[in-house]
């Protein structure tokens, strides 16, 4: 019996940067899972798109699969958009439903990642500020998921760590600097949560220009592909003795 089809749910952009990224991170998750069949679809702005994907693989004849939204937090793409989406499938289709991606520790590892190939190291955390800047959202869940994720990692040896957002909430990423400049750190360093360039990761950057190191986004990272093979497992374990998810939004 073969393994239900994973199709990983990007957002999309306008900017070319943002396909090509998604793209490395699900090649990173084959390598992780060989034999796995992945395939890849766009709410907006790229092509495939959802509709056409779960067309496609409904006239194969697959009857498995597993969608997983490509995103960081659960905010109105991850209630709304999706499901809304995912009720137009093939009758046919059974689908199950992945969770978004955060928080997981593994995302925090791949942050830590992006600042070391940045410049620091472990040594430089007790006289660091990071800023956590993400794209921001209108949904309170999702930012105090973000200001939590700040919190905790300010445990982990870091002078201070601030949460920062390019839209919809505040501080942005050139307040949170300035902030961390006020209390005293010998630098600060913003750490982009975010999965691929384009405009609002683009912002994150224009208000990192006092901060004296910018990451890259997460993208294509291990840990990042981790995630998604750990959610893909996690829906095949609860779809046991439950009813396919078609209707309901992401968990």
């Amino acid at each position: 019996m073969h393994e239900p089809v994973l199709l990983v749910i990007a957002h999309g952009s306008r900017d070319p940067r943002h396909a090509a990224t998604v793209h490395a991170l699900v090649g990173e998750v084959r390598e992780q899972r060989p034999g796995l069949r992945v395939e890849t679809a766009f709410l907006d702005f790229n092509v495939p798109s959802v509709q056409g994907v779960l067309k496609s693989l409904a006239a194969e004849g697959v009857r498995d699969v597993v969608t997983l939204p490509l995103l960081l937090t659960r905010a109105f793409h991850a209630k709304a958009d999706i499901p809304a989406v995912l009720r137009t499938a093939p009758r046919e289709l059974r689908i199950h439903q992945a969770e978004v991606l955060g928080p997981d520790p593994l995302l925090v590892s791949a942050l830590e990642r992006r600042l070391y190939e940045a410049g620091l190291s472990p040594a430089d955390k007790p006289t660091t500020g990071v800023v956590l800047a993400s794209a921001g959202s209108s949904d309170p869940e999702a930012i105090a998921v973000i200001a939590e994720i700040a919190r905790e990692w300010r445990h982990t040896g870091w002078c201070a760590v601030r949460p920062a957002f390019a839209s919809a909430s505040l501080p942005r990423t050139e307040d949170a600097v300035r902030e961390l400049r006020s209390l005293g750190c010998e630098r600060v360093a913003v750490a982009p949560y975010v999965l691929a360039p384009g405009r609002l990761p683009d912002r994150i950057a224009a208000g990192s220009a006092g901060a004296d190191v910018l990451a890259g986004v997460l993208g294509p990272a291990p840990e990042v592909a981790r995630v998604l093979v750990e959610r893909y497992g996690a829906a095949l374990a609860a779809q046991r003795g439950s009813r396919p998810l078609r209707a309901t939004a992401c968990a």
